[in-house]
């Protein structure tokens, strides 16, 4: 059963093939529990909208462990700072079932064969959209202004040769990935693009961010209304002296997209 497995029935019935549906949440009074606290976070990420359209993207063959239980598992991993998935070797399983109302967490290994289930066909990414749409539409005053910011995530491993990034923190030249955010002014995140080999923020912007955003970004001015005010536009994007490029300005103002942001050169005014 593992170390916590209790739920000795619906183990060996899920073991075999015949446990038609997954454990339900089934809690009970506990007494100094390890990272309790994740559970005052829950009803924001159910607000957020955490489990609402799992089923629409997400599907798991049979099993012990259910869609909900495993992306509660993940979003508790992330707020107790655990940063992978082999942490949760050093976790006690007991311990984090009872945030889930199980009777143990899944196997690291059995995690990760789930986790790679699910990321099959792009569905990630297509209910990471939807989030994205949803949180546009629900603060609608928010997404006329965003802000992309690049970052640099440095990778430590061999399997792979990737390209040398600068990373300014430490002031050398790394492998790495990058990562851009596309974020309210506020800090509220609306979805990240991952950039293996980078093109630049210029082209990821063209290429990656305005589809979507012109796609998503909710109470955009009509056809009819841009024609009558030549100074009226889709929405406002916000970045720093890497997006500078006068040639870059030009073309997001005939698109009818307003930017901000500041000069790559110093000089005089």
């Amino acid at each position: 059963m593992g170390m916590g497995g209790s739920n000795v029935g619906a183990r060996i019935a899920a073991s075999v093939g015949e446990l038609e549906d997954p454990v339900a949440a089934d809690f009970q009074p506990a007494l100094d529990v390890s990272n309790g606290g994740v559970l005052f976070a829950l009803p924001a990420l159910l607000a957020v909208g955490l489990l609402k359209t799992t089923g629409r993207f997400f599907e798991l063959s049979k099993g012990y462990y259910g869609l909900e239980s495993l992306f509660l598992l993940l979003a508790f991993m992330a707020l107790a700072r655990l940063k992978s998935i082999e942490s949760l070797c050093y976790c006690a399983p007991g311990e984090w079932g009872k945030l889930l109302g199980l009777d143990r967490v899944p196997e690291v290994r059995t995690l990760r064969q789930k986790i790679r289930l699910l990321s099959d066909n792009d569905r990630p990414e297509q209910w990471s959209g939807e989030l994205c749409r949803r949180w546009m539409k629900a603060a609608p005053e928010q997404a006329g202004t965003l802000y992309i910011d690049g970052h640099v995530r440095v990778y430590n491993g061999h399997q792979t040769k990737l390209p040398r990034h600068y990373v300014a923190r430490q002031k050398l030249c790394l492998r790495a990935t990058s990562d851009y955010w596309v974020n309210a002014m506020d800090g509220q995140p609306f979805f990240i693009i991952h950039q293996a080999v980078d093109p630049g923020m210029i082209k990821v912007i063209e290429q990656e961010i305005l589809p979507r955003l012109e796609q998503d970004v909710p109470i955009q001015p009509g056809e009819a209304e841009l024609a009558a005010d030549l100074l009226r536009h889709r929405f406002t994007l916000v970045f720093d002296r890497e997006g500078y490029s006068p040639v870059f300005l030009a073309r997001m103002k005939a698109r009818r997209i307003a930017c901000i942001t500041y000069h790559k050169y110093q000089g005089e005014d």
